[in-house]
């Protein structure tokens, strides 16, 4: 399954310009990961939100598709900025907190990681929707 997730991600354009790692594609489960470049800064030097938003926006719909299927697309999401992000590498961990036929709502956690610690700085929920 692994695999098939890293195919995927690999076809994503935007998602190799940054540089993002599929760690863990799994039944009900999805790890994303990616190194900090100074591209991905805002002025403070934290991760801009933008980047903290895409990853919990990729990692929800690895997620859902994990038990839909992988022709998924994000029907809605939200994010809650906890902390600024800052550190060497950013991981988004997704997991699937129900599902339908059509629709799964997961849940996605996007910790920092500086000098190996982990911290929390945001958390989203989603909907992702199977393609006909």
């Amino acid at each position: 399954m692994l695999e098939t997730g890293r195919k995927v991600l690999a076809a994503q354009p935007f998602s190799a310009l940054l540089g993002t790692e599929l760690l863990v594609f799994e039944q009900g489960a999805a790890e994303l990961a990616l190194d900090l470049k100074p591209e991905h800064l805002q002025q403070n030097g934290f991760a801009h939100g933008g980047i903290l938003s895409y990853l919990a926006d990729n990692a929800l719909t690895f997620a859902g598709g994990s038990v839909l299927g992988i022709k998924v697309l994000t029907l809605e999401f939200k994010i809650n900025y906890l902390r600024p992000a800052k550190g060497a590498r950013l991981i988004a961990r997704a997991r699937v907190i129900g599902s339908g036929a059509n629709q799964a709502v997961c849940a996605c956690d996007i910790l920092a990681v500086d000098g190996g610690t982990e911290k929390l700085c945001a958390a989203a929920q989603g909907t992702i929707w199977k393609m006909a």
